[in-house]
């Protein structure tokens, strides 16, 4: 697969990109706690600049990645972040801390624009048979890193300041553009920017959603998905301290077990990849999901919290490479972008429902209660999956004319 320049550069990008998003995300909290006292106002700030250009952007960005060169998107939304980073630590110099809040949201709006790029590329240069292999270490990927990039994020603010932190984010951005140079040259026949009805590409993408079995299944498993994600996502902490009698700070070594077994997961992922159809995968790791979380939520015993905790986490890339693997190969390369631009806030969207619901429903029900009621949520979401078992591997497509002619 590294044999695959699209492959590698994409996946070398990504780890820089990685390390300047940890960066970012740490220093800033830290900062913004420091310098406003724990004020929640400030602090929900940062999630909320970090996340709404996802439902705002989303699906604008990824009909514009369908009408865009993949490779110079990608490198000029890469470029465009490293000035803006460099634009804001300069406000900050002079005097302007709140600015900090801009790289973040910046860097959020335009990764709207080359995700689903990067999404085309890997459409575009990587065969079937490799596919989910790729999708796998992509997301072991960001397993590595949600067990390291807290530990690099709180280092390098608490070691080096504020202002180093921003120009590391901004030297990131700068170095992934560099090597995404290396990618493939863009195809010819996207130089154009084909129909220029804006709006009518935008619609299609949602009715080309609509007409596929395979893409509406996998929509109500992101919305089940997210939704039980948020609902104990913040409930992690009282798992620690009301069930098994710990201190706050034993989370981290409860997170720390989850994403090291995510990085397993992606590996054992990528070697069964060839064996396994995305569907099976993806339904294995939804109602792998609904036991390990249940019992989380009922365990009193540490033992058996942290090994249900390892099993969530190893099972954890089955899901995102199940879902990533069946939205590429059912998905026509001109409609990437748009039909990742449906699906990603779908997940968002009711992950946030979710984390809103937590707190309110854990004193309702219980905290056993809530999680009872989140493995429940993948249950429902792994039946959405049933129908997909009759498929192939590839679903065929029956819809492909009416939207590529605008004519619907």
């Amino acid at each position: 697969m590294f044999k695959n320049r699209a492959v590698a550069s994409i996946l070398s990008s990504n780890v820089l990109l990685q390390l300047g998003i940890w960066v970012r995300n740490f220093a800033i909290l830290l900062y913004v706690t420091e310098i406003t006292n724990n004020d929640p106002l400030y602090v929900s700030l940062i999630s909320i600049v970090e996340f709404a250009p996802i439902f705002l952007f989303s699906i604008i960005g990824g009909t514009f990645a369908d009408r865009w060169r993949p490779k110079r998107t990608m490198v000029i939304s890469d470029l465009l972040s490293a000035l803006s980073v460099g634009a804001v630590l300069l406000a900050f110099i002079w005097g302007d801390w709140k600015a900090i809040f801009l790289a973040t949201l910046v860097s959020s709006i335009l990764s709207q624009f080359s995700q689903p790029s990067a999404m085309k590329l890997f459409k575009q240069h990587v065969s079937e048979e490799q596919l989910q292999s790729v999708m796998a270490m992509f997301q072991s990927l960001v397993a590595i890193f949600m067990v390291l990039g807290p530990i690099i994020g709180t280092f390098v603010y608490q070691r080096f300041g504020i202002e180093i932190s921003i120009g590391v984010m901004g030297t990131m951005f700068l170095l992934s553009a560099l090597v995404l140079t290396f990618l493939p040259k863009d195809k010819e026949k996207e130089a154009s920017s084909g129909s220029k009805h804006f709006m009518r590409e935008l619609a299609d993408g949602f009715r080309y959603v609509w007409a596929s079995k395979v893409l509406k299944a996998l929509i109500g498993t992101f919305i089940m998905a997210g939704l039980a994600f948020g609902l104990t996502q913040p409930l992690n902490i009282f798992v620690a301290i009301e069930n098994l009698g710990k201190s706050k700070e034993f989370l981290q070594w409860m997170l720390m077990a989850n994403g090291a077994a995510m990085l397993v997961g992606g590996g054992v992922v990528m070697v069964i990849a060839k064996k396994v159809s995305p569907q099976k995968l993806l339904a294995i790791g939804m109602f792998g999901s609904m036991i390990t979380t249940i019992g989380i939520g009922l365990s009193e015993n540490v033992i058996v919290t942290m090994a249900l905790m390892v099993l969530g986490g190893f099972l954890y890339p089955c899901i995102q490479t199940g879902i990533n693997t069946l939205f590429l190969q059912n998905t026509e390369e001109a409609f990437v972008g748009r039909v990742n631009g449906v699906m990603l806030p779908m997940f968002m969207g009711f992950m946030v429902i979710g984390l809103s619901l937590s707190g309110i429903l854990m004193k309702g029900i219980s905290l056993p209660g809530v999680f009872t009621a989140s493995g429940i949520l993948f249950l429902v979401g792994s039946l959405f999956l049933v129908p997909l078992f009759k498929l192939g591997r590839k679903e065929t497509k029956t819809v492909r004319e009416a939207p590529i002619k605008g004519g619907l």
